[in-house]
């Protein structure tokens, strides 16, 4: 395992470290925003503009990676989104942080591009699996780890949005000083979703709908935690507590996912979804309570898009795998920027338990679409499936950018997740 990861260790470490940073960030600006007495709506639209960035910088960053080459395109992305950190206690104002918002996503968006496609371009037949399970599982406890920070200063000063700069601009060196040989050139990324809808309905809704409303959470947990009655502090632990509750059931489900319909699975975690937002807009728990909600709301909502994508991934042409993953990552980040603003409306007349009303009606809806196509299609023969793969079945949240093919293999098939085939 020490020989499999020493080769990436350089690339792990900045993803370690960009992604502390990040995950403060992403915890700090809407708990700041609500402190300085911004609406709702706009704290909606902070996250709504980080989604609508990741997006531009899905369609956009493989044109700046093969102008500029991956190193000097991480180094100036790394510059970019670590000056949108500390501009944010600079330009205190809803437009300004929303187009702060915007930068840093597609900020991340390139960064996880050109670290995904390096990590692809190291790994080989039989090391693939373990470089990119190790990377997903870096990404949640950096982000949580991030996210605990907040406790180090208080959220009205300055020192954490310094902290976070930091945390991001040290990122850049493992990575600016590593031996590792740049992969080649990316091409341009193609999105087909009517040809996922024609292969898998569920795959394309849930998606979208699971967009909307993890995106709705990431957006404004922390603000619904301090509404609920949290300290700053205290929403930074309810946060916490949810990303690894998601991350740790991520495996098991998936492994039981293999051995029967997807989509019952995916059903059973929307309906715990559904019934834990029910459970916390209805009851307004508090201390302990709270927390634990805050635990079986991560792990109930946060692992439904890999229950989706590996569903998608079932019914994909096996030559069309990136066309897959694109089209899933596209409709979810469009669904992610839907959802804050549609949790912001409601937030304004239910601002503690707002939230998680309009996330457990996300659930239900898609909850009725699955169970109404599991009535119309059987589940594909067990022999036919693919067996589930952490890193190929992340979301945007966590990890997961659209890995456009080298240019020297273009032609080439994509193999399956967790194939035999290099990419």
């Amino acid at each position: 395992m020490h020989g499999v990861l020493l080769p990436v260790t350089s690339l792990l470490l900045g993803v370690a470290l960009m992604l502390a940073g990040h995950g403060l960030l992403t915890l700090l600006v809407p708990l700041r925003g609500a402190s300085e007495g911004f609406d709702p709506l706009a704290l909606g639209l902070l996250g709504s503009a980080y989604y609508a960035g990741f997006v531009l910088g899905c369609l956009h960053g493989p044109l700046l990676v093969r102008r500029a080459g991956h190193i000097r395109a991480f180094a100036a992305v790394v510059c970019g989104v670590s000056a949108a950190a500390v501009l944010y206690p600079l330009l205190l104002g809803e437009v300004a942080w929303s187009l702060l918002r915007l930068a840093f996503g597609y900020g991340l968006a390139v960064f996880y591009l050109v670290v995904e496609s390096w990590l692809n371009d190291r790994a080989t037949n039989t090391t693939r699996g373990l470089i990119l399970g190790s990377y997903i599982m870096i990404n949640h406890l950096a982000l949580a780890a991030g996210q605990m920070m907040l406790f180090a200063y208080a959220v009205e000063g300055f020192e954490l949005f310094a902290l976070g700069a930091v945390l991001i601009s040290v990122a850049a060196i493992p990575v600016a000083l590593t031996r590792s040989p740049q992969p080649p050139p990316v091409t341009d990324v193609s999105f087909r979703p009517g040809r996922l809808w024609k292969a898998s309905p569920v795959g394309l809704a849930g998606s979208l709908m699971i967009g909307v409303a993890n995106g709705a959470f990431w957006g404004l947990g922390p603000v619904a935690a301090t509404a609920a009655g949290l300290t700053d502090n205290g929403a930074a632990l309810f946060m916490t507590v949810a990303v690894l509750a998601g991350a740790i059931v991520q495996i098991p489900l998936g492994r039981l996912s293999d051995l029967m319909d997807r989509r019952l699975v995916l059903a059973g975690l929307l309906l715990a979804g559904a019934v834990v937002g029910g459970v916390f807009y209805l009851t307004t728990p508090t201390g302990l309570g709270l927390m634990t909600l805050a635990g079986l709301f991560g792990a109930a909502a946060l692992p439904c898009y890999s229950m989706a994508a590996a569903h998608a991934y079932d019914h994909a042409d096996p030559q069309d795998y990136v066309g897959t993953a694109s089209s899933l990552l596209l409709v979810n980040g469009l669904g992610s920027i839907l959802g804050p603003i549609g949790a912001a409306l409601v937030m304004r007349d239910s601002p503690d338990g707002g939230l998680f009303l309009f996330t457990a009606i996300c659930h239900a809806l898609l909850l009725g679409f699955v169970l109404l196509r599991l009535t119309q299609r059987a589940a594909p023969p067990a022999e036919t499936r693919e067996s589930f793969d952490l890193a190929a079945t992340a979301p945007a949240a966590v990890g997961a950018v659209i890995v456009p093919v080298p240019l020297e293999t273009e032609a080439e098939p994509e193999p399956a997740p967790g194939a035999e085939p290099t990419p």
